[in-house]
């Protein structure tokens, strides 16, 4: 069986391209829609039950456009809402949260995981719940940090006042302590994370900078391509691969009856939609993808809340 059907892919704003990108790379003769709700993100500080009813929003809209699965790649709304998604659409949803804890409980060697997240994230305490489902010895050590989001919304990806955030930001989670002395992550003397688990799809747009705040010691590590992966695997198992897929090995790329398809006769489609501003959401897709995505089309999905 094979299915020419697009994959949805929503975001509450652009952090969702980074696993775009990776679907793209691992999943090339697969065609996209991507949604993401420029206009309201970011979601990490607003109530459940706002990032519920946005988050089915953007689903239904995919859904309507008759999509074969949808990735969640919002790590708000996958916390929030993956159960309801799943009861709602008759149709595979993947989340983001449980490839991304699976490769951070495989990282880390010390047993201790640090996590950066919106609010909402962290919460609802899910990326907790599935790396110590994956090795219960682990230590996770959950940290919102609501002022990066905003920051790569507005395309501030690099420079002093991005260093700043990002340091600020990461501060309490790396050993530093707070206004009262107390370090808000007690631990032993010496015990420091070795994984650092980018909870957000936003932050890997700011890995470099990231990563000269943490130090090469840390591994940093985001769902995006664990997610990518799962999806690969979510096709298979559903018998829902794009005509052609090569699914042996470059020696023998026929196996299950797939031959390796013919580019030029196996066309891709990748088609982004946003509620925000076209132009903004555009600039952030070539800074991933270089030049060749078309312009992003409007979208609305419901009156806006402030």
């Amino acid at each position: 069986m094979s299915d020419p059907r697009p994959i949805g892919v929503f975001d509450s704003g652009v952090g969702g391209l980074t696993v775009l990108r990776e679907i793209v790379r691992r999943s090339p003769y697969e065609s996209t829609i991507y949604l993401g709700d420029n206009a309201r993100a970011p979601y990490g500080p607003r109530s459940d039950e706002e990032v519920l009813s946005y988050s089915t929003q953007a689903l239904d809209a995919l859904a309507e456009r008759d999509v074969k699965a949808i990735v969640v790649a919002c790590n708000t709304s996958t916390a929030v809402g993956i159960g309801a998604f799943r009861r709602r659409y008759d149709l595979p949803i993947l989340g983001v949260i449980r490839p991304g804890a699976s490769a951070a409980a495989l990282s880390t060697r010390n047993r201790r995981v640090g996590v950066i997240a919106t609010p909402a994230t962290v919460r609802s305490h899910a990326y907790f719940t599935s790396i110590k489902d994956e090795n219960p010895a682990i230590e996770v050590y959950e940290h919102a940090t609501p002022t990066l989001v905003p920051m790569v919304e507005a395309g501030i990806l690099s420079g002093p006042e991005a260093e700043a955030t990002v340091a600020m930001a990461l501060a309490p989670l790396l050993g530093e302590r707070g206004a009262d002395g107390e370090s808000i992550f007690p631990r032993p003397p010496g015990a420091t994370i070795d994984t650092l688990l980018l909870g957000c799809t936003h932050y890997p747009l700011l890995r470099s900078l990231i990563a000269g705040v943490v130090g090469d010691r840390v591994a940093i590590v985001d769902s995006a391509t664990a997610t990518a992966s799962a999806l690969a695997e979510l096709l298979v198992v559903n018998g829902l691969e794009a005509p052609g897929t090569t699914r042996g090995t470059a020696a023998d790329a026929g196996l299950a009856g797939h031959e390796r398809p013919d580019e030029a006769q196996r066309p891709t489609s990748h088609r982004q939609l946003t509620t925000g501003d076209p132009a903004r959401f555009h600039e952030v897709a070539v800074r991933l993808f270089g030049s060749g995505l078309p312009m992003a089309d409007p979208i609305e999905l419901g009156a806006l809340v402030s």
